[in-house]
Parts: structure tokens; C-alpha cells; sequence
């Protein structure tokens, strides 16, 4: 762990738990053995067992009997559903996610980037009767399942989208994105500047997505627009592509 003259004295133990925690914030999905957690914290064997057995006790974390892995566990879930609530993040842009809904009539939805993964913060339904239940508020999936999680990977490096491609290669292939198409969807969104798909996380739904502006360069967030396949006609797909993206140009300008 690197050092850092500002840090508070007397925290080690702490900051070496939240370290822990980030890292399995991370990797929750597939979830970490014990030598893992210490190649990815750079902690002393003995150090990373006794946070882990710690985080258990408090139910921070949770130990699979059988794969002896270790994920997040239920009061790291609560913290974090809580914190949902009234992310800045959320504050700032629902009022543009209530005006998309309006203008489209369909479900829109704000995500933001933890690690290898989305997260979806905030979630708005629009008039049209027949709504997307298939991302919920709290939903994690790795980056690129989901057409806002696909806008944040194609943002990212070649470099992360290699790793993220091999560490999540089962995801991408239940998802219906093999090595060729997934080449070919983020050309395609680093092309047009927004994310299209059709068929991925549940079959008869499409929907566009776009990453938040970043004065930073770094893409962290990403608001897409979700439909049944018939409302979404390639014609429709590009009209709410761009819709997404002048509006996400206005809230840009007026910062």
C-alpha cells in the first residue's frame, strides 16, 4: 500500500479494511480466495485473513463454505443501497432524467461506474404503458452488459476493455457478445458517440446510452433510454441517441 504523509495517525487498521472492502467491491461478482484479496492489496498474508475474518463477523463481507471465496457481504450492501438514496450524482441530473422520460415515454436510467462494474442509481418511467423491469435501482452488472454499462466501456482504455473482456468473458457471452461482436458494438459507439443494443440483458429490449460529460476526461457515469424491441426501430434508436447527447451537451454548457 502506498504511502501518504496526510494520512490520519492511527487509522492503518482501518484503512487496510476498506482496502479490502474496495477489492471486493470489485471482484463481488466472481469473488476472491484469500491469496487473491493479498495479490490485489499488496497485504501480509496473516493481515488480509484476519481483515476478511473480521469483515465476516460484522457481515461486511461473506464467506462461500464450499468455494471458500469471499464477496461483500449484507451490511456492505446496506451502506451502500442507503447511500443511493441521495447520491450528489442523482441530485444533479434528475431533472434531466424526468424530462428524457417525458419526451420519450419510456424508462430512463442513471448508472454509474464501481470498478469492473455499473451500478444503477436512479431509475424513471415514462407514459408508455409497458415498462423495463430488467435494471432496477441497486442492479450491478459488469461494464458493457446493459447499454449504459456498454457506453462506459467503450469510454474506457483499450487497455481496460481487454482486461474487462477477459475477466468477464462468461458475461459477455450469456449476453449474446462474443469477441467479434463485442469489437463490433464499441466501434460502433465510439463512432456515433452513444451506445445501441437489442436482445442483451432480456430478450425484446433495446435501448441507447451516453456517458456523462467529465470535465476530468474520465468517464464515470452514463444515463440510457430502454424500450420493448418494436418501439425501438433503428430510425427511433438514433433519435434518442442524439436526444441523449444534445442534452447531455446543454447540462455540459451550462456548467
Amino acid at each position: 500500500m502506498m504511502s501518504n504523509s496526510k494520512q490520519t495517525p492511527g487509522a492503518q487498521n482501518m484503512r487496510r479494511a476498506l482496502q479490502v472492502l474496495r477489492v471486493l467491491g470489485r471482484y463481488h461478482e466472481h469473488g476472491l480466495s484469500v491469496n487473491e484479496v493479498v495479490a490485489q492489496t499488496q497485504l501480509e498474508r496473516s493481515t488480509a485473513h484476519r481483515l476478511l475474518t473480521c469483515l465476516v463477523e460484522e457481515h461486511f463481507a461473506d464467506r462461500d463454505a464450499s468455494s471458500r471465496r469471499y464477496r461483500l457481504g449484507l451490511e456492505a450492501m446496506r451502506l451502500g443501497f442507503a447511500s443511493l438514496r441521495r447520491a450528489p450524482l442523482v441530485d444533479s441530473y434528475e431533472p434531466l432524467l424526468q424530462r428524457l422520460a417525458r419526451i420519450s415515454e419510456d424508462t430512463v436510467f442513471l448508472l454509474v461506474r464501481q470498478g469492473d462494474y455499473t451500478v444503477c442509481l436512479r431509475r424513471e418511467d415514462g407514459a408508455f404503458p409497458i415498462k423495463i423491469f430488467s435494471t432496477r435501482v441497486g442492479d450491478i452488472r459488469p461494464l458493457g452488459i446493459g447499454v449504459g454499462g456498454m457506453a462506459l466501456l467503450a469510454a474506457a482504455s483499450d487497455g481496460d476493455i481487454a482486461r474487462i473482456r477477459n475477466q468477464h468473458v462468461q458475461a459477455f457471452e450469456a449476453a449474446g457478445l462474443n469477441s467479434a461482436q463485442l469489437d463490433k458494438v464499441l466501434t460502433r459507439t465510439r463512432r456515433i458517440g452513444y451506445a445501441e443494443m437489442v436482445d442483451t440483458v432480456t430478450q425484446g429490449v433495446a435501448g441507447v446510452g451516453a456517458v456523462l460529460p467529465d470535465a476530468t476526461g474520465s468517464a464515470f457515469a452514463a444515463i440510457s433510454i430502454a424500450a420493448i424491441k418494436p418501439r425501438m426501430t433503428p430510425a427511433r434508436r438514433m433519435e434518442l441517441g442524439q436526444l441523449i447527447l444534445s442534452s447531455l451537451k446543454e447540462v455540459e454548457q451550462a456548467y
